[in-house]
């Protein structure tokens, strides 16, 4: 092969064999793996057999185990068959773990039984970039998106979806039994073998409809809306996308505006955002130690009292009001258009009539005061604000806090667009690593330890690629 670059032959014995370090440069993301790693107080997390026992058979070593995972997650190897088959191939794995090859069950094992001390690994990370001061800025983005657990739709069943299957099956018993019935009348139209299989096929549809009155017989037992068989904890839950939905978790992020860092993260299976706000701001401020941190959220966060518990705890939150009027739909007035006046305790409607507070109401653990002026009658306008013979105006008694919130929108257009652009597109990567079945893990405590495996790859790549690997090392050794 004349005029081509020519390897070594193989079975080429070399003079002064080359050492593995040879393969890694000074950059390699994998020397990051390492040191972060050795710097760990293992014990301290909580990760067993740091310290060896005196007898029986030797183990292999907690950080062995981790830098393996950390450093398949940063490679996007999730499966432990994987990392057992990576590990005596990959040269950069025969430095990382000098030459260790564990099997895929003691791999498994280790994730599996170190759950909450992977899960603080992750947040030791999380301290590194503060202390780097990668969250000076203090503004954080926080959204929820739903991941794919292991758990087919098939799998995964409510009331409705019970009645409309039993239905189904039903109608097909039906369908085969009058075929039966024509058998019945004149064999010749009916082969015996297609009779035969119609009788199978009908004994298999009873049995599935036994197994679907269990299924409704337990939702009703244990008072579930939902049953999951393949994985217990995944629910079904909306998408963005018209009529489509995932079985699986709701994975909430905040993540920080200026270098998109996950600041912190949380896995639950609640199927709508609304509720998450207040815990995943506080969790913000405490991990980013900004006293007065900034959380932009969208419309699904929009919740009276998570709000007013972020303004107690100091943290400005920026979320937006859903649009739900069903009077602006049909073209009347909806509640923007009515002015309310704090000194006064009125509203001013459109017509230039004060509502005055009639009454108070407890509506949904919510003390709500009702407005309404006595000139709604005979208003030139009426037919634009209501069809009742009187508008009122409902105001929760801490209504003020909203309108701060509002205000602060209203100065801010480019927030929401800040949000998308930052916190969206964190999602979008994790989504892509994981691949088309985002977990592997089965019940919400694994998914919670698979999750923090990859937030901390993620977090782990971002400041590689701000600070340089080697800057990033120095630091930790510091």
């Amino acid at each position: 092969m004349k005029r081509f670059i020519e390897g070594e032959e193989r079975s080429q014995i070399t003079l002064l064999p080359e050492c593995l370090d040879d393969f890694i440069t000074e950059d390699n993301p994998v020397r990051v793996v390492d040191v972060f790693v050795d710097e760990l107080k293992l014990h301290s997390l909580g990760f067993d057999g740091v310290r060896p026992a005196a007898t029986g058979r030797p183990s292999y070593h907690p950080s062995v185990l981790l830098k393996l995972y950390i450093y398949g997650y940063l490679n996007q190897i999730q499966s432990s068959r994987r990392l057992e088959r990576e590990a005596q191939r990959n040269v950069e794995l025969m430095w990382l773990t000098g030459r260790l090859t564990p099997d895929f069950k003691t791999i498994a094992d280790f994730r599996k039984d170190h759950g909450e001390a992977i899960r603080k690994v992750c947040r030791e990370f999380v301290l590194l970039c503060r202390r780097l001061r990668l969250f000076t800025e203090g503004v954080v983005a926080i959204d929820g998106s739903k991941f794919k657990g292991v758990n087919n739709r098939d799998k995964n069943f409510t009331s409705h979806k019970i009645q409309v299957r039993m239905k189904q099956l039903e109608h097909n018993i039906n369908r085969y039994l009058t075929e039966l019935d024509r058998a019945d009348r004149d064999p010749t139209l009916v082969l015996p073998e297609k009779a035969a299989r119609l009788r199978e096929k009908i004994a298999r549809i009873k049995e599935q409809i036994r197994g679907l009155a269990e299924i409704e017989q337990q939702l009703r037992s244990f008072n579930e809306r939902q049953v999951s068989l393949t994985d217990p904890d995944a629910r079904s839950m909306a998408t963005s996308r018209l009529g489509s939905a995932v079985v699986g978790y709701n994975v909430q992020a905040a993540v920080d505006t200026r270098h998109h860092l996950i600041v912190v993260h949380e896995v639950t299976n609640a199927v709508t955002d609304r509720g998450q706000l207040a815990a995943m701001a506080k969790a913000a401020k405490e991990a980013a130690a900004h006293p007065s941190p900034i959380v932009l959220a969208d419309r699904g966060y929009f919740e009276g009292y998570q709000i007013l518990e972020c303004e107690r705890a100091g943290i400005a939150a920026m979320v937006p009001k859903p649009l739900t009027s069903g009077g602006k739909f049909e073209g009347r007035f909806d509640k923007r258009d009515f002015a309310y006046d704090a000194q006064g305790d009125v509203y001013r409607c459109p017509a230039g009539e004060t509502a005055v507070r009639r009454f108070t109401v407890i509506e949904d653990g919510k003390t709500l005061h009702k407005y309404w002026s006595s000139a709604c009658p005979g208003c030139h306008l009426k037919k634009q604000c209501t069809p009742a013979p009187f508008r009122r105006i409902s105001r929760w008694e801490h209504e003020s806090v909203l309108e701060v919130v509002q205000a602060r929108l209203d100065g801010a257009p480019e927030a929401s667009r800040l949000r998308q652009r930052t916190v969206e597109h964190v999602f979008g990567t994790l989504k892509a690593w994981m691949g088309a079945t985002h977990f592997q893990t089965r019940t919400l405590p694994r998914v919670r330890t698979e999750m923090s495996l990859q937030v901390l790859a993620y977090n782990m790549r971002r400041v590689i690629r701000i600070l340089g690997a080697t800057t990033l090392i120095e630091a930790m050794r510091a």
